[in-house]
């Protein structure tokens, strides 16, 4: 749901749809920490949800070993999160395409450890990752016959 109290989004056009701009985008990103980490695997697509948080205009997660890890290591990724307005009846979806880059520097590791970015699942996740934006795009969806809050 979208927890955006700073301002009311820009009204939406007679159709229904209206793109972010790249600031709306990174803003809806802040405030959400679960997202949908797109790679691709033996080449096809796949898609992991993971927790994450925003630092410094990069998308930081932590993982195991494993496909996910291998898939995204140094690689072009897409990193996708999406919400529901219940008091406006509106849909959000924010889209980052870019580059995977393993944190393997030691004062960048200590930075990113201070973040609060914290494993939902249990067991160890040793590599911290962060995702190098190219592209930061959005938009906001009314949603025709949408649930609202009562």
């Amino acid at each position: 749901m979208d927890t955006d109290t700073r301002h009311d989004p820009a009204p939406l056009p007679d159709r229904g749809t209206r793109a972010l701009t790249t600031e709306e985008s990174w803003e809806l990103l802040r405030q959400s920490v679960i997202g949908r980490l797109a790679v691709v695997h033996d080449d096809a697509p796949d898609i992991f949800p993971v927790n994450y948080t925003v630092d410094h205009g990069t998308i930081v997660l932590r993982t195991a070993g494993g496909t996910k890890y291998d898939a995204a290591r140094n690689r072009p990724v897409a990193f996708e999160m999406d919400g529901y307005d219940l008091d406006r009846a509106e849909a959000w979806s924010v889209v980052a395409r870019g580059t995977a880059v393993e944190v393997r520097d030691v004062d960048d590791s200590i930075a990113v450890m201070s973040l609060p970015l914290i494993p939902w699942a249990e067991g160890s996740k040793p590599h911290l990752m962060r995702l190098v934006p190219d592209t930061v795009t959005g938009r906001r969806i009314r949603v025709s016959g949408g649930v609202r809050r009562p």
